[in-house]
């Protein structure tokens, strides 16, 4: 087989959007903290604090696919960006429904990015479990 391109391209991407995912919720975590450091904030502030994160979550994981989508472009794996941002983000998410497949020389590229976004969905639960601990009016400081 010819893997040895999967895991010279994957593995970096891999390590950069792990720590990327890491450094932006890192961050986030430090401004909700910030913020919500007051005990006299509002319900309605403590739920569109969550929100925000909430989105600023999911427009973290849509720019890791589209990383990855570049690299689909960028190895030739996929011609068309549009197909390779369809194929990453069917992929990252594991829905794997998007009607295109990977070259058979990049295969276990796409199996990697689904590794990926397992990690990545993982570490974003655990994040929004604790900005939401972190916004309970109730919290021990």
């Amino acid at each position: 087989m010819y893997w040895g391109g999967d895991w010279l391209w994957g593995l970096p991407v891999i390590v950069l959007t792990i720590t990327l995912h890491i450094c932006v919720f890192v961050f986030v975590e430090r401004m909700l903290a910030r913020s919500l450091k007051t005990r006299e904030r509002h319900a309605a502030y403590r739920i569109a604090s969550i929100t925000l994160v909430a989105l600023i979550a999911i427009a973290l994981h849509a720019f890791e696919a589209l990383i990855w989508a570049v690299l689909f472009v960028f190895v030739k794996a996929l011609p068309d960006p549009r197909d390779a941002v369809l194929y990453s983000l069917s992929s990252i998410t594991a829905f794997g429904h998007a009607p295109l497949f990977l070259d058979k020389r990049w295969q276990l590229l796409g199996a990697m990015e689904a590794m990926n976004g397992v990690i990545l969905f993982g570490l974003t639960t655990a994040f929004l479990f604790a900005a939401v601990q972190l916004a309970r009016p109730d919290r021990n400081d």
